[in-house]
């Protein structure tokens, strides 16, 4: 399994927009100045995060993006999802739980899978986007002299 670039952007924008909450409209082209991603790539990133419901957009001069629910309510699986679709390790497994296999019956690795899967899964909804926020906030104080 690899995630993708769309993928790891799209944590990084929603860790940008949680960073930067002040309930105000973020321009696009201030996240894509911080996060060092072009405009038009990240045109194609915030679009599957607003249709999910994880960022709220206006449009026009005054127009911009803001987070739409708390840090908390929101893991990095949910994010990567958005983008990704499902996580699983093999195509097998893509039908949350289901099992769409001829070889299902008689597959020696199914269960090897079925672990995987579920580690993976278990890991990514565990983080929530409060704790990158955190994490982040206690690198940016953690500096030497």
């Amino acid at each position: 399994m690899k995630i993708s670039t769309k993928g790891r952007y799209a944590l990084r924008i929603m860790l940008d927009l949680a960073l930067h909450d002040s309930g105000e409209l973020v321009p696009l082209k201030e996240i894509a100045k911080r996060q060092g991603i072009t405009l038009k790539y990240m045109e194609q990133i915030i679009s599957p995060l607003s249709k999910s419901g994880f960022v709220q957009s206006s449009r026009g001069s005054n127009g911009g993006y803001r987070i739409a629910r708390r840090p908390s309510d929101l893991t990095a699986g949910d994010i990567l999802r958005a983008l990704e679709g499902p996580l699983a390790p093999t195509a097998c497994l893509q039908n949350d739980g289901y099992v769409d296999c001829d070889r299902a019956e008689i597959c020696e690795t199914l269960d090897f899978w079925k672990g995987f899967n579920k580690v993976v899964n278990d890991y990514v909804d565990s983080v929530t986007l409060e704790d990158l926020v955190n994490h982040s906030l206690a690198m940016q104080d953690d500096y030497v002299i």
